[in-house]
């Protein structure tokens, strides 16, 4: 997975490309820069249907290791991610542009177009 994207839409056609029924984000201006550790919207299903809201993106890393959170679990059998991996832990995150940092470079190195 990318570990840095952006959005530049707006929530008008987040809600309706997703079918979102509720929308916790209040006015979600465009994010040039999505980075991991930080607040993005996420569609997610609830009991009333269909939500936009913000989530901090990434999971908790294991207890062993510490650190910031994990964006890639490449590990799907560990036991540390067995509970976290099922549906009702999952989420959709919209990405307009996405791109990988190449080796040595630095976020500000992006063109963010």
């Amino acid at each position: 997975m990318c570990n840095l994207y952006s959005i530049t839409t707006n929530q008008a056609v987040i809600i309706a490309l997703f079918r979102v029924i509720n929308r916790y984000v209040g006015n979600q201006p465009p994010m040039p820069g999505v980075f991991p550790d930080y607040p993005a919207p996420v569609v997610r299903n609830t009991d009333t249907g269909r939500e936009l809201t913000m989530m901090r993106w990434g999971m908790p890393p294991p207890p062993r290791t510490g650190g910031p959170p994990v964006t890639n679990i490449r590990n799907t059998s560990s036991p540390h991610w067995r509970g976290r991996l099922k549906p009702k832990n999952r989420c959709r995150h919209f990405t307009f542009c996405a791109s990988e940092l190449l080796a040595g470079a630095a976020a500000s190195d992006w063109p963010l177009r």
